[in-house]
């Protein structure tokens, strides 16, 4: 197979399913922020790869490029099952949840804003965060003209959740002081 078709050489994509829409779509910039999203969890799995997140980052990573796919799609979730293709199922919210809530067992209350920084691991998770954020602005966008699978943006803000509270958890394990926010 090659890698290049020459499909999009005149600025269009081709979504799954056949239609045709430009590069600049805003449902091909949610997927390819999610993508973007997907690359920067692989490096955070990379920098996490010695601890008990690391097959949780790759979950996430499977998650983040199923939910890629969906966007890609306009399908709903019977079409997408009678096709045999992946679709993300609510227990990755609640894994999500389980393992913010286990985290925060360990974790002191928070009285002030938190400054990303301290370590690049933690500043990674912070940049994890934060990209999800805007994917997850993206895919509320592409909602309000487009039907968008409600499980998306409801992932998104769970699993940016989940990265501003592993990050938190990462200085408490590198037992690096958190940067409070004080103005």
């Amino acid at each position: 197979m090659k890698i290049y078709t020459k499909t999009g050489d005149k600025g269009e994509t081709g979504l799954y399913g056949g239609k045709r829409v430009p590069k600049h779509h805003l449902r091909v910039d949610a997927y390819g922020t999610l993508d973007e999203l997907n690359s920067h969890v692989g490096l955070l799995l990379d920098l996490c790869a010695n601890t008990v997140e690391a097959p949780i980052l790759l979950h996430i990573q499977n998650d983040l490029f199923t939910l890629g796919s969906m966007l890609a799609s306009e399908m709903n979730e019977h079409q997408a099952f009678e096709k045999n293709l992946p679709y993300l199922k609510e227990k990755s919210i609640t894994d999500l949840e389980i393992r913010i809530d286990l985290c925060n067992e360990t974790l002191s209350p928070m009285t002030h804003f938190i400054l990303p920084g301290g370590h690049p691991t933690i500043s990674h998770c912070h940049i994890c965060r934060t990209v999800c954020r805007r994917a997850e602005r993206m895919v509320s966008a592409l909602s309000e003209s487009e039907v968008v699978p409600e499980i998306a943006i409801k992932f998104l803000n769970r699993l940016s959740d989940y990265l501003f509270t592993l990050a938190r958890l990462m200085h408490h394990r590198l037992e690096v002081e958190e940067i409070k926010w004080i103005p």
